[in-house]
């Protein structure tokens, strides 16, 4: 019997969730929390084998929870479920240690299997996301053009980047300047977008 427990905020999803994954032969969900401060608490006194995570938690998102989960409930295999996935998302999730990514509009029973193939320790993921995770372009920043980016990601202005990162503003323009022709960018808030739909950031 594979124990699931789900992490959803929104209601009427959960209770889907809840219900598809609840029909199915040798599944029980023990556990359905809506905020990523409750995930690793029912984790650990459900003794849920699996964890459907959905990557928008409210509190500290997602991906720390799955982390959270790998580093204090190890028990517990996490699958992600995003409502617009994308390659980077992929490559960030399976380095905070899920083991699954799946989108928010797949069919239960393809999410059911991806829960078997998780709680036997194997991956689970799209194919087509999996291919796109593969093939998409490596990073072109340096470093500390992916400090200033992040920086600017939080809402930051040149000056309190410059400020964080103990530069002149002057050269924090000059790194969001190559960062956008890098990225192919039309803006800041383009070459955001690119970064992390690419999981640089």
């Amino acid at each position: 019997m594979i124990r699931i427990l789900v992490a959803e905020h929104l209601p009427l999803v959960r209770r889907g969730l809840v219900a598809a994954l609840g029909a199915e032969p040798g599944m029980r969900v023990v556990a359905e929390v809506c905020g990523a401060e409750d995930v690793v608490p029912a984790a650990l006194a459900s003794g849920a084998d699996t964890a459907v995570v959905d990557l928008d938690l409210p509190g500290a998102g997602g991906l720390p929870v799955v982390a959270a989960l790998h580093d204090k409930a190890p028990g517990c295999r996490a699958l992600v479920l995003s409502a617009q996935p994308s390659p980077g998302q992929v490559r960030r999730a399976f380095a905070a240690h899920a083991l699954g990514f799946m989108s928010l509009d797949v069919a239960p029973e393809r999410l059911a299997d991806g829960l078997r193939q998780v709680a036997a320790g194997r991956r689970a993921v799209d194919s087509e996301l999996a291919a796109a995770a593969l093939q998409s372009a490596a990073n072109p920043l340096t470093r500390r053009e992916l400090d200033v980016l992040r920086a600017a990601a939080g809402g930051a202005p040149s000056a309190e980047i410059a400020d964080q990162l103990c530069l002149s503003v002057g050269t924090v323009r000059n790194h969001l300047s190559r960062v956008i022709c890098k990225t192919g960018a039309r803006n800041r808030v383009d070459a955001i977008r690119i970064a992390s739909d690419s999981g640089w950031l």
